[in-house]
């Protein structure tokens, strides 16, 4: 993974930090931060890897790139998914870039803290992030002063989290990450301009969504998501299990309603339900768009694997200091973020090949 890297430091110095900075990431330490991170690799104290960080010269972004084809290399299969989701770090104070009190999914409430935007991309192979972005909110893109103070550059605009996804998965495509679904919880699935652009780009997705979202039917009328699957006669719902959990299997009862007229040859819109087998009053709907062959089982399988992104998130926190940082700035974010998603990445890299059983990847890794 060193050597991958390798091309995007200019100088020696921050290339050799940047393995001691990785290689403190995946090992066994109970805090991954600037000071245990330099005591480790045997320096007195942290100025040099804060300075890998936040001043010296790499390309971050090219870094991220290599996180990419790493995973397509390690974990690719044609038949991936790549889920979006957030996930928030708890800050104090008011100086690290975007924090603000604001809802986190990861504390269940609204706290003080930076919300990262992610990409992660699954296969029968394995899991990784992929993709990242900081989360800037209005109140910070509205007061430029503050922004520099955090070292974010005046071009750098207000982007809801669904049109930091839309960057993020348009690069996955120009880059040719091999992926045949999408697929995000409803923060992400309601939000109609992401369907489009996704129809546009023909990805296929199975997207989470609120009940009472309006969606066009057939018949090129209007209907709640919730009203569509009240209509459904009982033969309609098939029992499917959407792969296994932490307790077992995740089986449930399934139907799908086709909507909107397919403009697309060989493609299919369709609502949708997940029924709870114990409470049948309990329902999730899913907005999806895929090949016109695709099956209840597909798209349940689908919906189901939106929990991988969620194992990244504990993996990568618990394994690669995902959470573990020390920095306000925003290049640093980045920096650091990039090279814990690096570390994750390897992990599951490591792992891949050692299930494959290829003696000589394993020996390498």
């Amino acid at each position: 993974m060193q050597a991958r890297i390798s091309g995007r430091f200019t100088r020696s110095e921050p290339r050799g930090r940047v393995r001691e900075y990785v290689t403190g990431l995946v090992a066994g330490l109970e805090r991954k931060n600037g000071w245990t991170l330099a005591e480790r690799a045997g320096e007195v104290g942290p100025d040099g890897m804060q300075r890998l960080l936040r001043r010296a010269d790499w390309d971050i972004d090219g870094v991220r790139d290599d996180v990419r084809s790493y995973a397509a290399e390690r974990l690719g299969d044609r038949d991936a998914v790549l889920i979006a989701d957030d996930t928030g770090f708890l800050k104090k104070g008011i100086r690290s870039a975007g924090v603000q009190r604001q809802y986190s999914g990861t504390a269940g409430r609204t706290e003080n803290c930076q919300i990262g935007v992610f990409l992660a991309y699954a296969s029968r192979h394995g899991h990784a992030l992929v993709d990242r972005e900081l989360y800037l909110p209005e109140s910070w893109t509205e007061d430029r002063e503050r922004c520099r103070a955090a070292g974010i550059g005046d071009e750098v605009e207000f982007a809801t989290k669904p049109r930091l996804v839309m960057a993020m998965l348009e690069r996955a495509l120009v880059a040719g990450l091999p992926f045949r679904w999408f697929t995000a919880d409803e923060a992400y699935g309601q939000v109609k301009y992401l369907r489009f652009w996704l129809e546009q780009h023909d990805v296929f997705h199975v997207l989470a969504t609120r009940r009472n979202d309006t969606l066009v039917t057939t018949g090129m009328g209007q209907a709640r998501a919730d009203h569509l699957v009240a209509g459904l006669p009982a033969r309609a719902w098939q029992r499917v299990s959407s792969g296994a959990g932490a307790h077992g299997p995740r089986d449930y009862d399934w139907a799908r309603v086709p909507i909107r007229i397919g403009w697309v040859p060989g493609r299919g819109h369709w609502l949708l339900a997940r029924r709870s087998i114990t409470d049948p009053t309990e329902i999730a709907y899913y907005v999806c768009f895929g090949p016109r062959r695709s099956t209840i089982a597909d798209l349940a399988w689908i919906a189901g694997s939106r929990w991988r992104i969620e194992e990244c998130f504990q993996q990568a926190k618990n394994e690669a200091g995902l959470d573990h940082y020390q920095v306000r700035s925003w290049r640093a974010w980045y920096a650091h973020i990039t090279l814990s998603m690096l570390a994750h990445a390897w992990l599951a890299g490591a792992k891949a090949v050692a299930v494959k059983g290829d003696p000589a990847i394993v020996s390498e890794a």
